[in-house]
């Protein structure tokens, strides 16, 4: 295991505010869908857009929450101001009862830390904290901790860390890793994104014998059906924001253990998770989720920020076909 070394950095206080844990991780269970962010012609938050994204998935029966500011919100190239807005925003919309969890994604510790503060100003329940970028070619555990302890000083909110998918290098956790992590009595749950079911499961099962109170959500759209086998306590993901009935029926199958019926929304799903996140090239995620969403007449523009780059006409033509066999789960 990974000495915590107190979150390796002694100049920071250690008064912080310890929150419950059973509460907050009953309001994680089930489906939770992962935002996008509409984004005008000068790639600022699309305020109505925003508004009219978010209100009817808050009223989807069996959608618990919202992952604002994700990966699929643009965390990585939005400015820390238009983040804000979008939170305020979602929370304004939104019922209160409806958890709001504020992605956090910065390359220094300082300014994920200002992003914290942020989401609490904003009202958030809860804050996701994202490996940075850079990570993905170097780090090592001090610097890991040193970061969600940094982040962790900035806020009284409870805490979500997020599994990389296996893919990313070095984002993804070791073991030694998640176990110093959730050491930390803020930490609430776990977005586990390993994108590979193995990895899936060892973390899971060491978070469990670990910490058993806190939320392991499954979230790795293209083998949701697989970690529900596994256990889950529920999913943060984006395809919940483009079909969220589809999603919450694959999860509610799963909980009643209607392994038939889990296995034929699985069918259905699947052509959509792989046209997403699967084909080539894989970076184009966020976009292909904005497309659809302009397919079924719910955003009006599918703009994306720079350096990403809109789908093509092939693989609109691909998520079109997708759509309707998913829908029809």
């Amino acid at each position: 295991m990974v000495p915590r070394k107190d979150w390796c950095d002694p100049s920071i206080s250690n008064d912080r505010k310890t929150v419950p844990t059973q509460p907050i991780r009953e309001r994680l269970r089930g489906i939770h869908a992962a935002t996008v962010t509409p984004l005008t012609a000068a790639f600022a938050v699309d305020e109505a857009a925003l508004a009219d994204h978010v209100a009817p998935l808050a009223r989807t029966p069996g959608i618990r929450g919202l992952l604002v500011n994700g990966h699929a919100g643009e965390n990585f190239t939005l400015p820390r101001g238009e983040k804000a807005k979008a939170l305020g925003i979602v929370r304004e919309t939104v019922p209160a009862d409806c958890l709001i969890v504020a992605g956090v994604n910065a390359e220094s510790s300082l300014d994920a830390a200002d992003q914290a503060r942020d989401a609490e100003a904003m009202g958030a329940d809860a804050i996701l904290v994202f490996p940075p970028n850079s990570w993905a070619l170097t780090q090592d555990p001090d610097v890991i901790l040193a970061h969600h302890r940094i982040v962790e000083t900035a806020t009284g909110l409870p805490i979500l860390l997020y599994q990389a998918p296996v893919g990313a290098g070095r984002m993804a956790y070791a073991k030694g890793v998640i176990e110093a992590l959730i050491a930390s009595p803020r930490v609430v749950g776990v977005k586990e994104g390993s994108w590979e079911i193995a990895t899936y499961e060892e973390n899971a099962r060491l978070i469990r014998a670990r910490r058993p109170d806190i939320a392991v959500l499954g979230s790795g759209d293209e083998h949701l059906l697989t970690s529900y086998l596994i256990g889950t306590d529920g999913s943060q993901v984006s395809l919940a924001a483009v079909v969220p009935e589809q999603i919450v029926a694959l999860f509610a199958a799963a909980e009643a253990q209607d392994w038939a019926r889990a296995r034929a929304v699985h069918e259905a799903l699947y052509p959509l998770a792989a046209a997403v996140y699967r084909r080539a090239p894989t970076g184009r995620a966020t976009a292909r989720l904005k497309t659809c969403l302009k397919l079924l007449g719910r955003l009006a523009s599918d703009r994306v920020c720079p350096p990403m780059v809109s789908p093509s006409p092939a693989e609109i033509a691909e998520l079109e076909a997708a759509l309707a066999v998913a829908r029809a789960a």
